[in-house]
């Protein structure tokens, strides 16, 4: 029986065997059968990994939210008819903040071996560089996109972070970035910490950690079109 790979894509445009091991790139050199997020991307970021495959020799179907789960989950017949099967997400690790899971969950349903394959995740590269507790931490998603209820929100997962020390990680649409700023440092204590993260890995990173209070004195980089990571949290 085939196996279903859980493949790390890229998170900046960076060559990618400086962040793609060795295992993963041997991995890509033997499988044919991809899922995807994208398929034209999906391809070219194999491509990159492995400059001398032949487009033709590989299938790549991309995940569509309007076929049924059913019609989705029969991609993985191919592994019971002995075949690899390779899941790709569109930036970072598959099944982690993707639509990937529901797949990965039906293989185990259907006692498929999945294997994680390493790669980089901007979740944990920004945690690890944030100096926030490392060792009780949450992924939250988006916030609200209403102004209200997410400043609502923001308040609420500080009040959780004082009481637990949890480190809080959340996301937002690259556009909304700047506004999402705003919000953190009108909403938050003054000597609550917040770390903001983009381009990891890239030749651009910026990571930084700062209490409320030194953020509002700071001319933050410009975020407005670059995907981040923001966590909240305080002193470990």
């Amino acid at each position: 029986m085939g196996k279903l790979y859980l493949i790390p894509s890229l998170i900046s445009e960076i060559n990618p065997l400086e962040v793609i091991p060795l295992g993963t790139k041997k991995v890509i050199e033997n499988t044919k059968f991809y899922i995807a997020e994208n398929a034209k991307s999906a391809r070219a970021f194999l491509k990159k990994v492995v400059p001398y495959i032949q487009q033709s020799s590989i299938e790549v179907v991309q995940i569509d939210k309007h076929r049924s789960e059913n019609d989705f989950f029969s991609y993985l017949d191919k592994c019971k008819e002995g075949e690899n099967v390779g899941l790709l997400s569109e930036a970072g690790c598959p099944a982690v903040a993707d639509p990937g899971s529901l797949l990965v969950m039906e293989a185990h349903r259907r006692n498929i071996e999945v294997v994680p394959l390493v790669g980089p995740s901007s979740l944990l590269l920004a945690l690890m560089a944030s100096g926030l507790n490392g060792q009780n931490y949450a992924f939250v998603g988006y916030l609200p996109v209403d102004k209200h209820e997410r400043r609502r929100k923001i308040k609420e997962l500080e009040a959780r972070s004082l009481k637990d020390k949890t480190t809080f990680i959340f996301i937002e649409t690259p556009y909304r970035n700047t506004k999402l700023i705003e919000d953190c440092l009108q909403t938050l204590r003054p000597d609550t910490l917040l770390c903001i993260a983009s381009d990891l890995t890239g030749p651009k990173q910026y990571i930084k950690t700062l209490k409320i209070s030194d953020w509002a004195k700071e001319n933050f980089v410009t975020l407005e079109k670059v995907p981040a990571i923001f966590l909240i949290g305080v002193q470990p």
